[in-house]
Parts: structure tokens; sequence; C-alpha cells
């Protein structure tokens, strides 16, 4: 199995990856970030997985697609006995989650088998199983899982399995049920009636959407996974649905990503609200201010979709790895690095939150001033970056870049919101800060910004300066970098991050192209005029989608196959961002680089 052999259901509290074969190999319970109970995805089938699909597994054809406007997924299995659907979704608006399964003959008769192993604490602990008058459950600890079916079935070898038939017209459903196993089961319901509700759900959503343009399609699966990786009660976005999925097959380069980034908030600000999402957008700035109370000092660069600041990494050594990619790692350790890029993705969220007229907390402004404050001690800092390195700190271009982002969007709060703070100072320092990296980060030798201060290691997200308003597109220093990226970073057409064998980043191993990169170039082209070269690659971006259109972190472009921990927020923001800056002139990226002078011109440098 490759990662795009994969899609996701969702009910916007956790979310499975379901395989081709009709496998779920990835769920976790009751939320994205809990631990795994079907774990196979990286490790072995005995680590949790639920599949159903024809008994006979030589010779079937199998088809997938998501039902239009949806997060129902269908799976077509035509065998030598006949045709059968599978169509697979987690219900909406249950009190625990739930996993709906219909299995519906389309032709013929065909002989089905079924095995659920339910495994909890990623694949390690094996629960107790009962049945009573039909109804399965099972038991481990506060976890329980039931399984509601007409199928006759037994245990063997530590799993539940059942044979059945399937003919034409006919419909047999499956319901598995999350609960808490000391207190009383929530009834999840008829699941015909789920299903429709559900699905009147997504369709009732989607409609919300105002994009008109000529990738409708892609722009409306990506929002539908991006509201699936979004926790409702909180309105947090985790990065990716998985952990450990590698960034090269076999390397270590393998992080758990089932949290939310800081650095993701204006991304996802500015996206929903371009599609026409004001309540997530709102829920998403809402998430970003309860999570960064508190003490200036204690700010990190990610949090738990609660917005809880511990996410003490560690191995789960009985776990194989995807492809044989070890370590499978659970939690982050990159939540106690200083990342000083967040204050400047923290601040300009804020400011393009009261341009567009949200809502927000009377505290907020408040909250800005003390991070500043906050800002202003640490602005000489080396940091570990954008990328989050685990190598020694260093002073990168994009770190003080954004950095000169938090003191102009202050400016800007002040100049057109009429906000009381110390607008001279922050503009001096602003305007020295811009002077400091364009000395510092230009190298005149390579006609390109670096990586860090007085290096000559090149890094994509240089491609992010005129995105952020630092410099116009059109400046020859921008040009100029734009073309040595192409020349050097390019892989099959597609943007690396930087060089993994010349910057020494803390982890071993090579990775693939980064997709946010390469649609950071699609923007950039677009915002010099070059708009048929930005279409171009976007379009190629767009044919690295699987099946049912979903995008992981990266690419290989030998093996031609997608990398990295998946679906990945990121990607589809990306395409999301992309599809609007191509359709108007007042797409995102134009929104996010809308001076904080009104006079137009750019910072002295």
């Amino acid at each position: 199995m490759t990662i795009e052999d994969y899609a996701i259901i969702g009910d916007c509290h956790t979310a499975c990856l379901v395989n081709k074969t009709g496998s779920i190999d990835w769920l976790c319970l009751p939320r994205f970030d809990s631990p795994a109970c079907f774990a196979a995805l990286l490790g072995e089938p005995e680590n949790g997985h639920w599949r159903i699909a024809p008994r006979e597994e030589s010779g079937v054809s199998i088809s997938r697609r998501y039902r239009p406007d949806s997060l129902i997924l269908e799976t077509d299995f035509q065998t030598g006995q006949g045709t059968v659907r599978v169509t697979d979704f987690m219900l909406m608006g249950t009190p625990k989650p739930a996993i709906g399964r219909l299995v519906t003959g389309l032709s013929g008769s065909v002989p089905m088998c079924m095995k659920l192993t339910m495994r909890f604490d990623y694949g390690r602990l094996v629960p107790w199983v009962k049945r009573d008058d039909g109804l399965l459950t099972a038991v481990a600890g506060p976890h329980l899982l039931t399984l509601r079916t007409p199928v006759a079935h037994h245990g063997e070898g530590l799993s539940t399995v059942a044979d059945f038939t399937v003919s034409a017209g006919e419909t047999i459903p499956f319901l598995l049920s999350y609960g808490i196993s000391y207190e009383a089961q929530p009834d999840p319901g008829d699941i015909v009636n789920g299903l429709n509700h559900t699905e009147a759900y997504w369709l009732s959503w989607i409609q919300q959407c105002n994009y008109q343009g000529p990738w409708r399609e892609a722009v409306i699966r990506s929002l539908i996974t991006l509201k699936a990786l979004t926790y409702a009660p909180t309105g947090g976005m985790v990065a990716a649905l998985t952990t450990s999925v590698p960034e090269r097959l076999g390397g270590e380069r393998n992080w758990d990503y089932r949290c939310c980034w800081l650095r993701d908030a204006t991304f996802t600000l500015l996206s929903f609200l371009a599609a026409g999402y004001r309540d997530e957008a709102e829920a998403w700035q809402k998430w970003l201010v309860r999570a960064i109370a508190g003490q200036t000092s204690q700010v990190q660069p990610l949090y738990t979709i609660l917005g809880e600041n511990r996410l003490d990494e560690w191995e789960a050594s009985w776990l194989r790895g995807f492809a044989d990619s070890r370590p499978v790692r659970i939690g982050n350790a990159a939540y106690s690095q200083l990342q000083l890029d967040v204050f400047g993705e923290v601040l300009d969220a804020f400011y393009h939150a009261r341009r567009c007229g949200l809502a927000e907390e009377k505290e907020t402004w408040m909250l800005e001033v003390a991070l500043l404050k906050r800002l202003v001690e640490l602005r000489d800092e080396p940091d570990r970056g954008i990328w989050e390195m685990r190598a020694e700190s260093r002073h990168f271009t994009h770190s003080k870049v954004m950095t000169w982002v938090a003191f102009d969007r202050a400016i800007s709060a002040i100049e057109h919101f009429g906000l009381p703070g110390p607008v001279e100072d922050w503009r001096r320092l602003r305007d020295a800060l811009h002077q400091e990296i364009c000395e510092n980060a230009f190298n005149p030798k390579l006609g390109s910004f670096v990586q860090a201060y007085g290096e000559s290691e090149l890094d994509a997200s240089s491609l992010l300066l005129p995105l952020v308003g630092f410099l116009p597109p059109d400046d020859p220093r921008m040009i100029g970098t734009v073309d040595a990226i192409q020349r050097n970073l390019i892989s099959d057409g597609f943007v690396r991050r930087y060089d993994t064998a010349a910057v020494g980043d803390g982890v071993k191993g090579s990775e693939g192209v980064f997709l946010i990169c390469s649609f950071w170039l699609a923007d950039n082209l677009i915002l010099q005029g070059r708009r048929d070269e930005g279409q171009r690659l976007f379009e190629r971006l767009l044919e690295l989608r699987n099946d049912v259109g979903l995008l992981a972190e990266e690419y290989d472009p030998k093996a031609q196959s997608q990398l990295g921990n998946f679906p990945q927020a990121l990607s589809h923001l990306s395409l999301v961002t992309t599809a609007y800056n191509l359709q108007a002139r007042d797409g995102p990226a134009h929104e996010r680089s809308k001076r904080a002078n009104t006079d137009g011109r750019s910072p002295p440098d």
C-alpha cells in the first residue's frame, strides 16, 4: 500500500483512513489526537483494522469515489460473481463517534468477508470482547466499541470475523460506535437515517462555497477535507490525520502531525474567508486566542486541538512503521522550540481578521501588544525556523521576515483601526528589520535570498517574502530568488524545501518535494504576471492528487508516489489559495500582501 491508496471519512471530531481494499487501517478515538484503535497503517493488520471486502481476492476490479459534495465514500468491487458496493462514512451529529458501513449488491450474488481487529493504545492493547444477543462490545479501560449488524459473526484469533453473501438489490448494514465504558451508552440510531443526515450535512455545508472557477471540483474536495480535519468543539485544525507517515520510505523523517500549528493561522483564515466560510474562520481565530492566552514567554509553535501545550514526544516501539519506516513518533518535541515566525503569523492572522470584519475578543489587542513586547526581547535571537530544525539555532531569513510582519501588521492595526500603541517605536523596529534582512539575507553572488544570514544555501520559504508583503513580487531581488529556486531546488518541476544534503538539519536522510512550496512558486509566478506558468504548475500539482482528490505533504518524483502525513491540511489550504489567486486579482495572496503604508511604498531597504 502507498499512502495515496487511502481515503478519509470523518465527523469533525476524528477520522478514519480507508484503503482501496475495503480496510479501515487508521482511527483514533475519540479525538484526532487520541491513541489509535486501528493502527495497521503503521504496523500489521494485528495492530487493528476493519476490513469488509469480497471473499474472492484475485481478479477483482476496484473503483471508488466520494458521493458528490460529501465525505461519503463509495467503493465498488467487481468480481466474477457480481458487483458489490461498500459505502463508508462517519455519522454526523451523533453523541460519540460512529462509523457506518453499508454493503449493497449491485449485480449477481457476491460472497463477502468481514474481519474486525480492535486494538487500543496504538495497536498494543487487546480489549475484552463479549456478545449479547448479537451485539458485540469491546472494552479496554475507559474505552468501548460496539458493533451492530444483522450478520452472524464469531471470534477467531483475537479478531471478529464473518462470512456472508450479498445479492443484487440487498443492503447489509454494519455500525461501529464508540462509547465510554463506565457510562450509559447513547443509541447511535438507524444507520440509513444516519447516512441521509450525514449526506444532507455535507451538501448543506458545501453550498456556502463561493468558488465558481474552472477547478471547482478540486477546491470543493480540498475544502471538505479541511473541514474534516477541523475539531468542531474548539475550531482547531490538525495539520494532518496521521503520525509518522515518512517523508522518505525507510527513513526517519517521521513526525506526528495531529496537532495545530500557529504558523498555519493566516493560511487557514484567508482560505476559509476566500471560500465564504466565516464561521470556520471565526472558530479558528477563537481557538488561536485561547491557545496562546497567558504568559507570552510561554507561547509555543504548536498546541493540541484543545489548545493544550504539552506534546511530549515518544516512540511506539512495537509498531514497525509505514513501509518499515521507524521510528513511529507520538507527540512532537518541536512544541518546545523557539520559532520566531509564529509571532508574525499570529499578528498577521489577527490583522486580516479585523480587515475582514470578524468578531474578536476585546482582549485580543492587549494580547497582541504583549506578544510584541515579548518579540522585542527575542528579535535578535537565533531560532529553529519554519522547518523546525533539530540542529543548532540560526538566524533564519524566514523567521526574521515574519518578525518584520509582526511589527508591520501592528502598525497597520493602529493606522487603520485607531488602536493604541507605540507606533513610532514599532515603525523604527520594522524599518530597521527590513534593512537588516536585505543586507544579511540577500546573497548578491547568487542574486537570491538565502536560508539564513550570511549563508549560501537556498530555501523555498523565501518564496513567502512577496506573499506577506515584505517586497513587491516584481522586485529584482525576488525575481532573482524565484529564478535561483527554479534552477537549484526543483525536482521534476516541483520544489524542494532546501538541499538536505547540504543543510545540517539534525535528521538523517533525504525527503521528497514539498507540495506547499510548489504552490508558493505558482503564487509567485501569478503575482509576477506569469500567470500561464503559474497555471501550468498548479495543474501539474492537481495531477498529483490521488483518485479521490487527496494530497499528502510531499511527493517522490522518482517513485511517482505521495509521501508524508495524509491528508495534509497545508497542501489543501495552498490548493484553495492558488485556485483563488488564479481566478481573481484580489485572491488570498493579494489580500495578505497588502501593505501597511497607505501610499503603497515599500519600506526602506
